[in-house]
């Protein structure tokens, strides 16, 4: 039987010596395993479509729960991560962790469309790198059902909560008073806006914002501190991109 996706390809493993088998999400049938044989020739006509970090249009072959790759047409390659190592490793956290939230056969249009424009954005150049992992982060984690409280401030009530601190381990933006103990990340009022932005704003509007360097990195240490606490894992590809 086969069956035409839309496939961005989260991870690629060599498998025997021409082979790939790949992990792509799809917005109608979700996370796939694939298997792309000989796309590691150099006459394999499905070698750039099935490469890490493409989209492409794949034609499948589904026999008894089992996906091959017959055909393949690129249809977004995102050339600008390709051409920078630091924002191509960006890119794999990015897939990484679609991976880890996005569920097997089953529709995901919410999770293609994040990876789709965060990785778009961070090819092209639209926004810097650590504005695009904070929207990214926190987006994800507003889909999956974890949105950061940050409407008011829990303890006084205040919606312009004072000197903002995000608090990782109550998911809380707070006033900087109220805080019950030390810790917390701090907030500038301007990442504190981008931030119910991101968690509020309709998808194609999500990245129509812009901060200073110094308020782009506040906002991308909650947003990453927030992901990790509610994955309760490390991703291996997070801190590749941090060593870099």
């Amino acid at each position: 039987m086969f069956r035409t996706e839309n496939a961005l390809i989260l991870r690629e493993v060599r498998f025997r010596e021409s082979d790939r088998i790949l992990t792509a999400l799809t917005a109608d049938a979700g996370k796939l395993t694939l298997a792309a044989h000989g796309a590691l020739s150099k006459k394999s006509k499905i070698a750039a479509a099935t490469q890490l970090l493409t989209y492409s249009e794949l034609t499948l072959f589904e026999k008894n729960g089992r996906f091959a790759v017959r055909e393949g047409i690129t249809k977004e390659g995102f050339a600008g991560l390709r051409q920078d190592l630091k924002r191509f490793a960006l890119g794999c956290y990015f897939a990484e962790c679609l991976e880890q939230y996005a569920a097997e056969e089953q529709p995901e249009p919410e999770l293609m469309q994040l990876g789709l424009n965060c990785l778009y954005a961070l090819s092209e150049g639209l926004r810097d790198s650590a504005t695009v992992k904070a929207a990214f982060e926190l987006r994800l984690m507003s889909i999956e059902g974890y949105a950061p409280g940050e409407e008011f401030c829990p303890v006084c009530g205040r919606a312009d909560i004072q000197d903002p601190v995000f608090s990782p381990a109550e998911g809380q933006v707070v006033c900087r008073a109220c805080r019950k103990s030390g810790g917390g990340l701090p907030l500038s009022e301007a990442a504190l806006s981008a931030l119910r932005h991101v968690v509020h704003a309709p998808a194609r509007r999500m990245l129509a914002f812009r901060l200073p360097k110094e308020d782009a990195e506040m906002l991308s240490a909650a947003a990453e501190a927030w992901l990790l606490r509610c994955s309760e894992r490390q991703f291996p590809t997070l801190a590749y991109y941090k060593n870099l």
